[in-house]
């Protein structure tokens, strides 16, 4: 799109935006535009046009988006239906797609170990615990599940949670509070700035896998607040890099601060046999104060963890919001996700197959001079291509090809990173890569 087709969007869209507040001012009734003018009721058409979920600065956007596409000629990238499975390859509609827009990144979520563990875990339990674990009760199959968990990391115990999201923020809401500080990597994820949030506590962070800038940053802040608490990831999922370990541990030390990390896309991708980023950084996890994970990735199921000390793991496990207040892990997420802990230490040549199909990407999409920014090739491989509306259209022209990628748009990237996100698997095949490349590269030289 060139600078005047820009130009002749952007201004369409801010009409249409126009016309519409206008549109909602004129539907205003009489009703209301006499009680906007009352001197008991002062409220003002502004007022009212509140009350439409249209005028949501989210809803805003959306429909922005939707103009975009519409412009564009290509139809919406997201919440595209799967007919099957959706592994290295899927079926969206009537069409057969290599695909690349999941995390099943060890192939697990189809194996047939996994299924068998399912259902025999349904036919016994049934379908739900019914209620939270402290009321309803445990089932052998949680405690089975955390004793694994906490085994990987050489830790006490573990604790696992129905959702990933709500265990970042029901643990980071309930360990530290106004007086204290949460600081955090640039790019952590949403879960963890929420959690922030609930918590009432300071917040801040530092750029990029900077172990130096948290440093400085921890020198001149540190004596303001009682508890520190520091959050990093093992593995970006925009970017697809990884921190120095061995650095944030040394700065927490020096501070005196509790270090977090997210291994939501590294356990089971990083180290020899995917036990995440202790065994990649070669650090011994009991370094890390507390780990957390998600079941939803490597692990083939639905929810989240934490493992750590036992004082830690207690305290949620009583206090903490998202795991008293929500229901049990069910069965046939528990037992799966358990099931698949073990296939993933059992057959480490899934991780090292990953990693090898993650470098052929990797290595591809750089030879075609593209920017894959820091991308180290584990599972998460990013195409940036600087423009929003540039990166939708190669999402839509690779799916007519046969390959499901997904864009990453503004605002959920700086619109100068709007980026393609591939996520690898082990089950991919070399030539399924080799397909993808060939058709980008054709793609990209026609643009």
């Amino acid at each position: 799109m060139n600078p005047d087709d820009r130009k002749a969007l952007k201004d369409r869209l801010l009409n249409q935006a126009r016309a519409i507040d206008s549109a909602r001012h004129a539907q205003a009734t009489p009703i209301d535009r006499a009680v906007s003018t009352s001197e008991h009721y002062p409220l003002t058409e502004t007022l009212v046009t509140t009350t439409d979920f249209r005028s949501l600065e989210g809803y805003r956007r959306i429909a922005m988006m939707r103009t975009l596409g519409d412009s564009l000629g290509i139809t919406s990238p997201f919440f595209r239906c799967h007919q099957r499975r959706a592994g290295a390859t899927s079926r969206l509609g009537d069409q057969d797609v290599i695909n690349f827009a999941n995390y099943d990144y060890l192939g697990l979520a189809g194996d047939r170990r996994v299924l068998d563990a399912t259902h025999q875990a349904i036919e016994y339990y049934g379908t739900s615990v019914s209620a939270s674990r402290i009321v309803a009760g445990e089932r052998p199959f949680h405690g089975a599940l955390e004793r694994e968990l906490a085994h990987c990391y050489q830790s006490d115990d573990a604790l696992a949670f129905v959702s990933g999201h709500a265990t970042n923020v029901s643990t980071i809401a309930m360990l530290v509070g106004t007086r204290d500080l949460i600081i955090h990597d640039s790019l952590i994820h949403n879960s963890v700035v929420v959690g922030a949030s609930v918590s009432g506590a300071t917040r801040m962070s530092f750029p990029h896998n900077d172990a130096q800038a948290l440093d400085r940053l921890l020198f001149d802040h540190r004596d303001r607040f009682e508890r520190v608490l520091v959050v990093i990831e093992g593995h970006y999922s925009m970017d697809g890099d990884t921190p120095d370990l061995a650095r944030f541990v040394e700065v927490k030390r020096r501070h005196h601060c509790w270090l977090m990390v997210d291994e939501a896309h590294s356990l089971g991708v990083l180290g020899a046999t995917g036990l995440g980023l202790h065994q990649h950084c070669r650090v011994a996890p009991g370094d890390v104060d507390i780990w957390m994970g998600t079941l939803s990735k490597s692990l083939a199921s639905c929810g989240g963890y934490i493992a750590g000390c036992q004082a830690l793991v207690d305290t949620l496990r009583y206090l903490a919001p998202g795991f008293l207040y929500s229901v049990g892990l069910a069965p046939q997420l528990a037992a799966p996700a358990r099931r698949a802990l073990q296939v993933l230490q059992e057959e480490p040549w899934r991780t090292a197959r990953l990693t090898q199909n993650a470098r052929r990407l990797l290595d591809g999409i750089q030879s075609l001079g593209l920017n894959t920014g820091s991308s180290e090739g584990h599972a998460i491989v990013p195409l940036i291509l600087g423009s929003s509306a540039r990166a939708a259209k190669l999402s839509h022209a690779l799916l007519a090809a046969g390959i499901n990628v997904q864009p990453i748009l503004h605002p959920a990237v700086p619109e100068r990173s709007a980026r393609l996100r591939f996520f690898v698997s082990c089950e991919h095949q070399p030539d399924q890569i080799d397909q993808t490349l060939s058709a980008l590269e054709g793609l990209i030289n026609s643009d």
